[in-house]
C-alpha cells in the first residue's frame, strides 16, 4: 500500500521518529518561503509541514501506517495536498481525516511561517472530506472459487464473505466500514489478491489440474479418483494415453459472476514411468526387443 508522506519527508517507512524530524528540518530549511523564492517553493514546504505535522503526532502516524494513501483517497499526498481547498483548507480536512484531538492549526515552524495557512492557493472542489478505506486482502485459492468467509482483522476485526468465482484484481466494497465524520460513514473498499496454488491454475473460468497416471494405466486404461474443488469424480483413462493429454470435466470450474455460468475443470496428464531398476530382467529384454 503506497505511502507517500515518507516520500514527502524523504525517509523510509521505517525511520526512526529523530530521523524523521532531522528530515524535515532539512527540508523545511531549504524550502522555507523566506529564503526560497523560486516557484513552487511555498508549496513544496506546506507539504512538507503537513506530512510532518502527521508522522510527528504518534496517533497520526499509527493511522496513517494502517491505512497508507487510501486516508488521501489513495491519491500521493502531493496530488492529494495541490487538489485539497474549496470552502475549507487543508487543516480542516485533514483534522476531519485523522480527527481533531490533536489538532493542525498554526503551528509555528519557525520563521513565522504557521501550518494555518495552508488554505492559500489549494483550488479545486474538495467539497466533503473523503471518508473511504482502501486496503488490500489476499485469499486463498479455493476460496476465491467457491466463496466463503475471510477474517478480516483490522478495525477491530469481522468476517467477510467471498462470493465464488471473485477474481485475482477485483475489489469489494462494504458500505459504511469507513471512516465516521458528522454523521456520515465511508466505505472500506478492499482489493482481492488471490493466492496460488500448487494444484490448480485458472485461466479465465476454467482451472487446470496435473494428474500423476501410471505406465500401466496409460497403456491399458482403467480409472481413478480425483478430488475437484466441488467433488470427487471417476475418471474413465482409456487406452493410449500420451503425456499431456487433457481430459475436461465440464462445468467443474470456476463460476462467472456475471451470467452464473460454470468453467470447466481440464485434467492433464502427466504420466509416470517406473524407474527401469524396477523392472525384471526379462520384461528389460521384451521391452528392447519389441519397442
Amino acid at each position: 500500500m503506497a505511502k507517500s508522506l515518507y516520500q514527502t519527508l524523504e525517509v523510509s517507512e521505517n525511520a526512526s521518529m529523530e530521523e524523521i524530524k532531522k528530515s524535515y528540518r532539512k527540508l523545511a530549511r531549504k524550502y522555507h518561503p523566506d529564503i526560497n523564492k523560486e516557484a513552487g517553493a511555498e508549496e513544496k514546504f506546506k507539504e512538507i509541514t503537513a506530512a510532518y505535522e502527521i508522522l510527528s503526532d504518534p496517533q497520526k502516524k499509527a493511522q496513517y501506517d494502517q491505512f497508507g494513501d487510501g486516508m488521501f483517497g489513495g491519491q500521493n499526498f502531493s496530488d492529494f495536498a495541490r487538489g485539497a481547498g474549496g470552502g475549507m483548507n487543508l487543516d480542516d480536512i485533514l483534522s476531519q481525516i485523522f480527527g481533531n484531538g490533536g489538532g493542525f492549526s498554526s503551528r509555528s515552524t519557525g520563521g513565522g511561517f504557521g501550518f494555518g495557512g495552508f488554505g492559500n492557493g489549494f483550488g479545486g472542489g474538495f467539497g466533503t472530506p473523503n471518508l473511504d478505506i482502501q486496503d488490500a486482502i489476499t485469499i486463498p485459492f479455493l476460496i476465491a472459487i467457491l466463496g466463503g468467509k475471510y477474517h478480516y482483522s483490522k478495525n477491530g476485526g469481522f468476517d467477510i464473505k467471498i462470493p465464488a468465482g471473485i477474481q485475482d484484481g477485483e475489489t469489494i466494497r462494504l458500505k459504511g466500514k469507513g471512516y465516521s465524520q458528522g454523521g456520515l460513514s465511508g466505505d472500506l473498499l478492499l482489493k482481492v489478491r488471490v493466492a496460488s496454488s500448487d494444484e490448480y491454475t485458472r485461466e479465465g473460468n476454467d482451472l487446470i489440474k496435473t494428474i500423476d497416471i501410471s505406465l500401466k494405466l496409460a497403456l491399458f486404461g482403467g480409472s481413478i479418483e480425483v478430488e475437484t474443488p466441488h467433488k470427487n469424480v471417476t475418471l474413465k483413462i482409456p487406452q493410449g494415453v500420451k503425456n499431456g493429454q487433457k481430459f475436461r470435466l465440464k462445468e467443474l470450474g470456476a463460476i462467472n459472476r456475471k451470467n452464473a455460468t460454470k468453467g470447466d475443470l481440464y485434467l492433464k496428464a502427466n504420466v509416470i514411468l517406473p524407474s527401469i531398476d524396477t523392472l525384471s530382467q526379462e520384461l528389460k529384454d521384451l521391452l528392447q526387443k519389441e519397442l
